[in-house]
């Protein structure tokens, strides 16, 4: 795809169609004019840590009444350096964007552990702690920001847990919209600049998150920008809700998200058509930040790609005109996000459709 000489941009300070962002106010701006960098898995980096079931128990939860090794969320709690130096190791690494550790860190997710309760103070934590990695590493030349991670949670609003019965559900639309309010709200006041509705599976789920982040805004007067990132789970091209790509996008554009594009479940290779899809129809920026290739558990990250790998690979989208923001997923580490960093630090931004049709 050809790159236009000129470059045509949305006002600094707003999403396509949206108003002045009160925090993250310099994001649309960096996007119209260079390619940003997420971060990489949280999980991946926490399995370097090798810590035990004492460790994730911590003081605090040491008579605790059931295990809870592998409540990630769990760790802003109880060994907060161990997430202060994941973030500030994908800071150094050149990561514009660092998410939260909270992708589980919802009522309904939590509640598998007994822990629901603890689910706003872990959103709190998590920003604190991000928020003062960002600071330390923010310059003028390079700010840095903070993604309020919210993922889908264990449970689906769409699908029936129980193939006997397809009217089954397991969860609510309340329920869900009530446990992200909570979660969002959690995350503003520890300071985040950005919320990241991630690994949708269910656009059920998502709109019921859209909808709390909505209804967030308005209780509050603040506007952040939003990214929203599916996942598409086999070679149908489907999320696992039934939605096409472009279904999905259509379903959920109505948020006027500042980006929108796929996480997870695929390696670069096999998501590159749906990347290519979304680069076509979104009048928005696209993000991408695939898992290190497909599982491998002889692999020391549990998945085959290398940096050099994975960064090849978004290399060739960014110069293909396909991606606004470019990270990692599972099985990625900070030597991943920094050879995407320094692969793509040259190649121009994604344009979208709209932008081709003003500069004409």
């Amino acid at each position: 795809m050809n790159q236009p000489a000129e470059h045509a941009s949305r006002p600094a300070g707003a999403a396509p169609g949206a108003t002045p962002y009160t925090r993250g106010a310099a994001l649309p701006a960096l996007l119209a004019s260079r390619i940003l960098i997420l971060d990489g898995a949280m999980g991946t980096m926490i399995q370097r840590y090798k810590l035990d079931e004492a460790a994730y128990r911590g003081q605090r939860f040491a008579d605790y009444s059931r295990d809870i090794k592998g409540n990630n969320e769990l760790l802003s709690l109880t060994q907060p350096h161990v997430i202060s130096e994941i973030h500030e190791q994908y800071l150094a690494a050149g990561a514009d964007i660092i998410e939260t550790n909270t992708f589980g860190a919802t009522t309904v997710a939590q509640d598998d552990y007994g822990m629901g309760e603890l689910a706003v103070e872990m959103n709190l934590e998590s920003a604190k702690l991000a928020r003062a990695a960002c600071e330390k590493y923010s310059t003028p030349d390079k700010p840095r920001f903070v993604a309020g991670a919210i993922g889908p949670t264990p449970k689906t609003a769409s699908i029936s847990p129980d193939v006997n019965d397809p009217g089954a559900r397991n969860v609510t639309f309340e329920e869900l919209r009530r446990a992200y309010y909570d979660q969002a709200k959690a995350l503003m006041d520890g300071g985040c600049d950005l919320f990241l509705v991630e690994t949708i599976f269910d656009t059920l789920n998502a709109k019921a998150a859209l909808f709390a982040l909505d209804q967030l805004f308005e209780d509050t007067g603040e506007n952040l920008p939003i990214m929203i990132s599916g996942t598409v789970t086999d070679a149908s091209g489907r999320i696992l809700s039934g939605q096409t790509v472009e279904a999905f996008w259509n379903s959920l554009r109505h948020a006027k998200p500042l980006t929108f594009g796929l996480n997870c479940a695929l390696g670069a290779a096999l998501m590159r058509p749906y990347i290519a899809e979304l680069a076509k129809l979104c009048d928005t920026y696209v993000s991408c930040y695939p898992n290190a290739g497909l599982p491998n558990p002889m692999s020391d990250t549990g998945f085959d790609e290398t940096p050099a790998d994975t960064s090849a690979l978004l290399k060739e989208f960014a110069a293909a005109g396909l991606v606004n923001v470019a990270g990692g997923c599972c099985g990625t580490t900070p030597e991943h996000i920094a050879a995407i960093a320094k692969a793509l630090a040259e190649i121009k931004p994604r344009r979208w459709p709209g932008q081709y049709r003003d500069a004409a």
